[in-house]
């Protein structure tokens, strides 16, 4: 499959470090090969309008249809027109990074829970299995019935 996230005028990108660390935002203007110029809209994403290295974003799947250097009332426009917010909320990107933070904010009492629950999940799973290794040994026993293979 080729390359299709290019550095773009509309590219939305998630800032991956400094003060604005898991935010997005959209480039709005190339200033060299090594920075652009990203806006949120501030509204929207809490980013403001600022010159960063392409070292600390990374470039999503997502674009809007901006011209170079839109002002901010264009860009949330072009935001709400594409439905951006909701797009990224229902990739897998974005609930991989929510279910980080929510693991991530677990306390200790709340990650034992955690493992008794998977503790108890295999074992029912686990039964479950036995069970039905059991029926499929039956089944392949009888001599009129056809050959059942397990698998």
């Amino acid at each position: 499959m080729p390359f299709t996230r290019y550095v773009e005028v509309g590219r939305v990108v998630l800032i991956n470090y400094g003060p604005d660390a898991g935010k997005l935002g959209t480039i709005i203007d190339i200033v060299d090969q090594n920075k652009c110029l990203i806006d949120g809209p501030a509204e929207i994403t809490g980013v403001r309008r600022q010159v960063i290295a392409y070292k600390r974003i990374a470039l999503t799947d997502l674009t809007v249809k901006i011209q170079a250097n839109a002002r901010d009332k264009t860009l949330k426009k072009a935001w709400a027109d594409a439905d951006t917010l909701n797009k990224w909320e229902s990739s897998s990107w974005a609930k991989k990074l929510a279910a980080k933070k929510k693991r991530a904010s677990l306390s200790d009492f709340d990650r034992f829970k955690v493992m008794v629950a998977r503790k108890q999940k295999s074992e029912i799973i686990a039964k479950k299995m036995a069970e039905l290794d059991l029926t499929l040994v039956a089944v392949d026993c009888s001599d009129d019935a056809p050959n059942v293979v397990a698998i």
